[in-house]
């Protein structure tokens, strides 16, 4: 049976990317046995229940395969991957898109497509299994006990962040992850020669993980049986399977011709013929679906049915544990963090945002027990350590700050995973400047849903002696064209827990909240709920005719600016817009409340590249920003040569 279902794979995929006359066959062809091998004889899911929490995670890092995916989906029995929706691969409005997407179509756990992400975003949901499973199993309870699969590519393994990730795994020992390597040799240029030679299981090997090697990736058994000894290693796996891209198309089988283009009526008719596949397109036998049904769908329908009756017996013996465990299969956290739960603040109070954030996620972390994160070595710096926690490693897996290491981009794919799997709240930090090297990763976040938090200190050129390496310029203007991402970067401390109470509130969006290293001063006018408007009136004069707008540091001089203009007979108000996405969200009637269109002479400032603003303060408007790199001096001298001091201020407001 297993040769002609695996063929039932090969031949979905090439008949669905020839008629859309788009798509990657070659790893649906060479991969299709390791794939076979994977879900009918290890993997634990069901379209009964397609989110099940204790189902195992597959990710398919080469995600361009995504045909390999949906055939595997399909076969099993899931609605959204139809054969109407096979038919539909690639267009408009179908659950079968070019690249897996999560949320999109049912049995996707992970979108995945940009390579080395697929792997990293696996090593989250395998730490995630680890902490859950420490946390909530109890003696006879295996409540959380599941494996963490991913199949990828030659190209998943050059890319930086798969090794980033992968060196992370093997030093917390994440024995319940395993990646099949789909090792073929080609890349879409041509022969994987061409730009790497190194032995990657060495390379693994030195990570502290598992390897193997199957010889042949047509032996199924083969395939197994080194799964299986990869679940008894104590360590992540690396299973190498030497495979043939475009296996069976007789001219392209072996080649880069069959990695991203279709393979044509010609080279698909003599594909058939040399796989002994008789059938028309879209034309599957019934004993293919009756072999997956058997050891695919009610192989995971009994395992669902036990786990269900497992945590109902666990509910009943461990009621407070079994609460939270319900909110959790739920989507929900066991504890809701509300405004109430903040400290009050004076006006008057001064405080670095770094520090704010790290006083409102310790409150977070005291009372939300699935609440933790940690920090790219900059845990001190960015002030992101839970106290009273050390750091989590395969001999302390129930601590909650993790150290990522310097690994900004697998922190932010690790942390994708994390959240993707579901019971966890989770938050990563690094400086500013280094946002860029985790903004794929973010992306990523945006695009999928996923309520990460991102908390990225030094925000400006505040950071002075450091200088334009490591000084902000155009970061804030770049995540803030992201879609689907809240930038927040609050005032001052009131702000700040604001901020945090967004953030952990949020279902579907990630947060960057950006931070000083400098003091800030709580304002009089700073308010908690309306930091979730995006911007508001932070302090006016009677009868305003000019508008300060500014975020962060420099509300502070906004309104020493205004007080300034004031005993010189201009009357101000200024507005503190901490999240400009948020603001853009609000209706046109508040908009008009914060931003009369009948007053035109505004000035918007900010320590960061100019463009976000003139939507804003439109074209009879200026911004005093940044448009150039930063300086290596003293952060007040740096502040006070860009021209961030209430003189210049006053000399912009006057000038209009």
């Amino acid at each position: 049976m297993s040769n002609l279902s695996v063929n039932a794979i090969r031949f979905l995929g090439v008949d669905a990317i020839n008629k859309a006359n788009s798509g990657h066959p070659g790893v649906v062809m060479g991969a299709a046995p390791m794939a076979y091998a994977l879900f009918t004889k290890q993997m634990h899911i069901t379209p009964e229940a397609p989110n099940w929490l204790n189902r195992d995670r597959f990710v398919l890092s080469a995600g361009h395969g995504s045909m390999l995916l949906y055939a595997l989906l399909h076969l099993t029995g899931y609605e959204d991957t139809s054969m109407e929706e096979l038919k539909a691969f690639r267009q408009w409005g179908s659950k079968t898109p070019g690249h897996p997407e999560f949320g999109h179509t049912a049995g996707v756990d992970a979108t995945s497509g940009p390579l080395g992400q697929g792997i990293s975003t696996a090593v989250g949901f395998a730490l995630a299994e680890r902490f859950l499973a420490a946390k909530y199993n109890k003696e006879g309870f295996p409540i959380f006990d599941h494996y963490t699969y991913a199949i990828a590519g030659d190209g998943d393994f050059m890319e930086g962040v798969s090794a980033e990730a992968a060196s992370f795994a093997g030093h917390q020992k994440l024995d319940k992850l395993i990646v099949l390597y789909d090792s073929n040799n080609i890349c879409l240029d041509g022969e994987l020669d061409d730009a790497m030679t190194e032995n990657v299981r060495a390379r693994y090997e030195a990570y502290g993980w598992y390897t193997a090697l199957v010889e042949d990736g047509t032996d199924v058994e083969a395939i197994n049986i080194a799964i299986e000894a990869a679940k008894t290693s104590g360590k992540p796996s690396l299973i190498e399977v030497k495979t043939v891209i475009g296996h069976g198309a007789p001219t392209k089988g072996g080649t880069n011709a069959a990695h991203g283009a279709p393979l044509g009526a010609e080279e698909t008719a003599a594909a058939r013929e040399a796989l002994g596949w008789t059938y028309e397109p879209f034309d599957i036998p019934s004993s293919v679906y009756a072999d997956f049904k058997a050891n695919v769908a009610d192989r995971g329908a009994a395992a669902h049915e036990a786990w269900t009756q497992l945590v109902a017996d666990y509910q009943a013996a461990y009621p407070a544990e079994g609460a939270e465990l319900a909110a959790i299969s739920a989507g929900k956290d066991p504890v809701a963090i509300t405004s109430a739960d903040f400290p009050a603040l004076e006006a008057g109070f001064s405080q670095a945002t770094r520090n704010s954030s790290q006083d409102a996620l310790n409150v977070i972390a005291s009372k939300l027990p699935t609440f933790l994160g940690g920090s790219a070595d900059l845990a001190h710096s960015n002030m992101t350590y839970i106290k009273g926690e050390g750091l989590q490693d395969a001999d302390h897996v129930l601590n909650r700050n993790i150290q990522f290491g310097v690994r900004e981009f697998a922190m932010g794919a690790i942390l994708n995973g994390m959240a993707l799997h579901g019971g966890l709240r989770v938050y990563g930090g690094t400086f500013f400047v280094f946002s860029d090297y985790v903004k794929a990763a973010v992306r990523l976040s945006a695009l999928q849903g996923l309520p990460v938090t991102y908390v990225f200190t030094h925000d400006s050129i505040a950071v002075g002696e450091d200088g334009p390496t490591h000084e902000p310029i155009e970061q804030l203007p770049g995540l803030r064209a992201l879609p689907n991402l809240n930038v927040i970067r609050p005032a001052d401390a009131r702000e700040t827990q604001a901020a945090w109470h967004l953030a952990v509130n949020s279902s579907s969006t990630p947060t960057a909240l950006v931070l000083t290293r400098q003091n800030l001063t709580v304002e009089e006018g700073t308010d908690f709920d309306k930091v979730a408007k995006g911007a508001y009136v932070v302090y006016e004069a009677a009868g305003f005719d000019t508008i300060l707008l500014a975020s962060g540091s420099e509300v502070n001089l906004a309104v020493k600016a205004a007080k300034e203009l004031e005993a010189a007979g201009t009357k101000v108000r200024v507005v503190s817009v901490p999240s400009m996405e948020l603001f853009d969200a609000q209706d046109t009637a508040y908009k008009e409340e914060i931003l009369p269109n009948a007053v035109r002479r505004r000035v918007a400032i900010e320590m960061a590249a100019s463009l976000s603003w003139y939507k804003y303060v439109g074209l009879d408007g200026k911004v005093i920003g940044i448009d150039k790199f930063g300086a290596s001096a003293p952060a007040q001298t740096v502040i006070d040569n860009y021209g961030f001091t209430v003189e210049n201020v006053v000399a912009v407001v006057n000038s209009l």
